[in-house]
């Protein structure tokens, strides 16, 4: 507001407190704030290192059991958004634990989530009675509300990101959580059977679509990796972002889940990308490799097992030290679904 005599602006005073007992505000005084000429950066451009984890990840298996916290989860929360349990200001990540034995108890809930396996291998995800074994880099999604437990059978600990659509599901507060009657779900169903129905480019005939979510569950990383390496040996490196694909639905052909997108891309070593800028926060983790992260000014220097955070519509540019793989998820299929998301007109 320009500059006004005393008079006008205690005749204003008085009006917004008169209106105000009426549950009214003046739009003029925050409408710079609502409607800004370019999203604020109010997340923040951050690392978290592995090596700084891990000592807290193993702590918190010595404090509480899987069982007793329901989700034994360290919350990767943005230093941007202190108190807020989220990474950006659309997405939930976390690093969660499963020990040797233990059981992470059956329950749904209405957020969709996705979980990252970065350490160990052998334990499995139960969702809707059929279970997966899972390995370092493989993608799984719990699809939102239907029952999925967690376990671990193999004689190592086990870690991975948890990705989830909370503040999403908040912001239309439609948050839903329900118990299972016992810890583990019966399981009706061989390990590898999701994987043979849908995972060849191939369906049951007699399927017939339940919900927006991808019914392939389980994206083994051996398979996106060897994905990625043929495409290597097919065709030259994006400017930008080196050798990306992105997960699908094989049903569709779309999102493998409604608000969440993830990607795995191969950076060869030595790379060096341009800048990219769009409007969906992106959080990262690395499968392989170092290298680093420019991203609003600020560089991330990574290396296996960390994750890092690229908030919305800063730019950000890659350049690769050793051969690297990144593992990625994004809110851009939420914001296209509303007609939201764009990228910037040219590489910067």
């Amino acid at each position: 507001m320009g500059a006004t005599n005393p008079e006008i602006q205690a005749a204003r005073q008085d009006f917004y407190e008169r209106i105000a007992t009426g549950s009214c505000t003046p739009l003029w005084e925050v409408l710079g704030v609502i409607v800004p000429e370019s999203p604020p950066a109010l997340c923040k451009p951050y690392l978290w290192k592995w090596k700084t984890v891990w000592p807290w990840i193993q702590q918190a298996g010595e404090l509480i059991t899987a069982k007793q916290a329901e989700r034994r989860v360290l919350v990767l929360e943005n230093p941007g958004l202190p108190g807020k349990s989220r990474i950006t200001q659309s997405l939930y990540a976390g690093l969660q634990l499963i020990l040797p034995g233990e059981v992470a108890p059956t329950h749904r809930h209405s957020q969709s989530a996705l979980r990252f396996v970065m350490h160990g291998s052998g334990a499995y995800t139960a969702v809707d009675g059929q279970k997966v074994k899972m390995n370092v880099g493989d993608f799984v999604i719990t699809p939102q509300f239907m029952w999925h437990d967690h376990g671990n059978t193999s004689n190592e600990p086990m870690v991975w990101l948890d990705g989830l659509d909370l503040p999403i599901v908040e912001m239309f507060n439609a948050q839903y959580f329900e118990k299972y009657e016992a810890d583990t779900q019966k399981v009706n169903r061989s390990e590898r059977l999701n994987l043979a129905m849908f995972g060849n480019a191939m369906k049951p005939v007699e399927y017939t679509r339940k919900s927006k979510t991808s019914p392939l569950f389980w994206y083994p990383y051996e398979r996106t990796l060897e994905a990625l390496h043929v495409l290597r040996h097919a065709q030259d490196a994006h400017p930008s972002w080196g050798y990306k694909l992105q997960y699908v639905n094989p049903v569709t052909g779309g999102w493998p889940m409604p608000s969440i997108g993830t990607f795995m891309q191969l950076l060869p070593a030595g790379f060096k990308g341009k800048a990219y800028q769009a409007t969906d926060s992106t959080v990262f983790s690395v499968v392989e490799g170092s290298g680093k992260c420019t991203v609003g000014g600020v560089t991330l220097e990574f290396n296996a097992k960390d994750v890092f955070v690229c908030p919305s519509w800063m730019p950000y540019s890659f350049e690769a030290l050793t051969e690297c793989v990144l593992f990625s998820y994004s809110d851009r299929p939420a914001q296209q679904a509303l007609d939201l998301w764009r990228e910037a007109d040219s590489q910067i």
